[in-house]
């Protein structure tokens, strides 16, 4: 874009500090408007200048003082009452043809036409025409021999240039009132859009939260009281606790560097040291080393595969693991003694099945926590998950059905997306 030019800006400042005055000091401003045309109109008297459009030299003084203070006193009410401010000077106006005196006051009419264009309906404009061409009729009529055009010439042109030009401003301004009104908008939706990409935000991290740190402290709180039994009767057995405990923890505490890391805000150009290494979240194939893990916390789990695992997203694959996770963690936790677990991934050509068992007696059909967040994690990727209690024999049931990569909505969400990379 062109910088304008001086002179544009320079009148563009003078209109802007206009409108400044006119809007700090409205009545101020009108009784200036007011005074400046009444001091114009009384000037044309005294100098006669308005003998050169004359029809009639021979009109009193006091008449010509009257209707040049009829067409201009009632500007004080131009933006107030712009119809009534016509009216009143119809009279006058009727005066002026009739009399032969065509003052040129007359002309300022058109003032307060272009005010009711600004700010009037449409349709008063109808009116506004009858009330200005109308007394020049008179003035037609009582002299004939004057040509029709020097009679409604010069009304015809005002009353039709200050209506256009009220159009013309009224309709920017409404432009302008909408453009400022659809950034305000946009701005209310920009905020809008902020604080629930910021609350999904929030619920994305509590949800990893509470799977990374809730599933390890689950084992670390297991193995520790096992440990602490089976101390006072096989030291070695207690030492393997301990050692799977210090495993359990490291293992929490990368996960939740590595989560910490990546909401870390960092400049791309800054390259240090001891910045968090941004290692993938687990997935599939890690599977396995958690029914390890939760095997060395003293729950017997059994793990079934079947079919290959086809290419998948790293946040469906973090799916699939923290349901598993926290299937097994609810395990641990309430399943009770004597519990064991099962876990079947089939994959398949219509999606992914994961069915997690127990034989755990410790539990009600209440819904926690963690289930609302693998309804959510499942909901994510159009999946399903089914959570209750088995029908007979005690137990639990976990059933989560995720469709193929090619049923997906589309790829990730960014403000869904995990911090995998």
């Amino acid at each position: 874009m062109t910088a304008p030019h001086p002179l544009t800006s320079r009148l563009q400042g003078l209109l802007q500090r206009v409108r400044a005055v006119d809007e700090r000091h409205p009545r101020a401003w009108d009784l200036a408007l007011t005074t400046f045309f009444v001091i114009a109109a009384l000037t044309d008297y005294a100098s006669s200048g308005w003998r050169r459009t004359a029809q009639n030299m021979d009109v009193p003084d006091w008449l010509l003082i009257c209707m040049s203070l009829g067409f201009t006193v009632p500007l004080l009410w131009r933006r107030s009452r712009p119809l009534t401010a016509l009216l009143m000077t119809v009279p006058f106006s009727a005066l002026n043809g009739w009399t032969g005196a065509i003052l040129q006051a007359a002309l300022v009419q058109g003032v307060v036409v272009f005010n009711i264009a600004l700010r009037r309906p449409m349709r008063t404009l109808g009116w506004a025409a009858v009330m200005v061409l109308a007394p020049l009729v008179a003035g037609a009529v009582r002299y004939p021999h004057s040509a029709w055009d020097w009679q409604f010439g010069p009304g015809l042109w005002v009353f039709a240039l200050t209506a256009l030009l009220g159009i013309a401003v009224r309709s920017r301004k409404e432009y302008t009132d909408s453009l400022v009104d659809r950034a305000r908008r946009l701005e209310v939706e920009r905020d809008q859009q902020a604080q629930l990409a910021a609350a999904a935000e929030r619920a994305r991290i509590a949800r990893e939260m509470h799977d990374i740190i809730g599933h390890n402290l689950s084992v670390i709180t297991t193995l520790a009281d096992g440990g602490a039994y089976a101390a006072q009767k096989n030291p070695d057995r207690g030492v393997q606790a301990l050692e799977a405990i210090g495993t359990t923890s490291r293992q929490a505490l990368s996960e939740l560097r590595r989560l910490l890391g990546v909401l870390r805000e960092e400049h791309e150009d800054q390259q240090t040291d001891d910045q968090p290494t941004r290692a993938p979240q687990p997935g599939l194939a890690d599977l396995a080393s958690l029914a390890e893990s939760v095997r060395s916390a003293g729950l017997p789990v059994r793990l079934t595969v079947t079919g290959t695992a086809p290419a998948q997203t790293a946040g469906r694959e973090l799916t699939v693991y923290r349901v598993v996770q926290e299937a097994l963690t609810n395990t641990l936790k309430h399943g009770g003694e004597g519990a064991s677990a099962t876990v079947d991934v089939t994959y398949a050509p219509d999606g992914i099945t994961v069915t997690v068992t127990d034989t755990g007696t410790g539990r009600d059909g209440a819904e926690g926590r963690g289930i609302t967040g693998m309804r959510e994690r499942a909901a994510l990727y159009d999946g399903t998950l089914e959570a209750a209690p088995l029908p007979a024999g005690g137990g639990w049931r976990v059933h989560l059905r995720l469709p193929p990569a090619s049923e997906d909505p589309g790829t990730e969400k960014p403000e869904n997306r995990t911090p995998d990379t």
